[in-house]
């Protein structure tokens, strides 16, 4: 029988919970409606003014600078007893934060994919009920944005300033050898062919995804950063015989444990870059076993797993469901069936990801 105190103990924590969920659920909705861009710029607002800036009804506008002052997000400028004429800002200093256009602080497309994935509630429980999956497609533009959004920075600084050199005579093949090619499966939205093809210059970059919507942003993004010309993003499976032996590298962010085959995927990729070749799979750091309860970092990605993750990995034949956990004795038995002949772990230091070298 539970005491009183176990009640209130947990009663405390889903009452903060709730509170915190709030919090995210209104960030997600002031960014989409484009609130603390305005914000930034006009620096202290009324609510009327926000709302007519960021062309929205003044009665809600009101309602979201309240809330959000409240509890704690941003600031009231000017203080008044007049709801009409009390003025609000950003805090000093979290202007980025709100307004991240880069990558570099990604706490907001974070929101962005976790409302993703929890707008998408009503299809998740059918999918718990029937043990259907429900393909990427099916989150949205949030979800696609987001994940790219939130993943870009690291593309484009780390991958060549601290990824890549972890695999020195890959990093130096890559920039030495003429008409070097490089895989990338599940690129998203195209930012690590578009790190990849930025960080060498002499690459050809191929994104190979089934998601056509993702297809046709990737090439846009790359098209405007100016390596559309030795980058092509194509809607084509990875174990299209006509590809293989044909790459230097081919690389998997991320993707692996949102595949329902990660099985067939992995023995692609080894196809793709013929005897000897090597494969980079970045993926989750989880704990090799489980444990309860878990650190924070597991219990993000258990989040994800529930409603996003697990549900794509359970999309197609026979699914493996595999989803964010994807323990460190998984993969290797993965890569094992796939017939590679090693699995390294690269001395990256990641507190969200781990680095693995597959010798084909």
């Amino acid at each position: 029988m539970i005491t009183q105190s176990q009640a209130e103990a947990v009663t405390d924590r889903l009452f903060g919970a709730m509170l915190q969920m709030w919090d995210v659920a209104s960030v997600f909705l002031g960014a989409r409606m484009g609130y603390y861009d305005k914000l930034a710029d006009l620096g202290e607002v009324t609510p009327a003014q926000l709302a007519h800036r960021a062309g929205a009804n003044e009665r809600y506008t009101r309602e979201w600078l309240e809330q959000q002052a409240a509890t704690g997000l941003i600031e009231v400028a000017t203080a008044s007893d007049d709801d009409h004429a009390r003025t609000y800002r950003l805090i000093p200093g979290t202007e980025s934060l709100f307004t991240d256009s880069t990558g570099e602080q990604p706490i907001l497309h974070f929101v962005r994919t976790t409302m993703a994935s929890i707008l998408a509630m009503p299809d998740v429980i059918d999918a718990f009920r029937t043990g259907k999956g429900l393909p990427f497609g099916h989150y949205g533009e949030d979800m696609m944005i987001g994940q790219g959004m939130g993943n870009r920075w690291g593309f484009m600084t780390d991958l060549a300033g601290n990824w890549m050199p972890a695999m020195p005579d890959i990093d130096e093949r890559l920039r030495t050898k003429p008409d070097a090619r490089i895989a990338d499966i599940g690129f998203g939205m195209g930012w690590s062919s578009i790190g990849f093809a930025q960080a060498y210059p002499n690459a050809w970059v191929d994104g190979l995804e089934l998601d056509e919507a993702s297809v046709r942003a990737a090439q846009k993004l790359a098209d405007e950063a100016g390596v559309g010309d030795r980058v092509r993003f194509m809607a084509k499976d990875a174990a299209d015989p006509s590809l293989s032996g044909r790459y230097d590298l081919a690389f998997a962010f991320e993707c692996v444990h949102d595949m329902a085959n990660p099985v067939g995927v992995l023995r692609a990729m080894r196809n793709l870059v013929g005897p000897d070749g090597t494969v980079l799979i970045v993926d989750e750091k989880v704990g090799d076993a489980f444990t309860a309860p878990a650190d924070d970092v597991e219990r993000f990605m258990y989040g994800y797993r529930i409603f996003h993750c697990l549900p794509g990995a359970m999309d197609g034949e026979n699914p493996a469901g595999t989803g964010t956990i994807m323990r460190q004795p998984i993969f290797r038995r993965y890569a094992d069936e796939a017939g590679y002949q090693s699995v390294a772990v690269l001395p990256i230091e990641h507190d969200f990801f781990r680095f693995y070298r597959l010798t084909a």
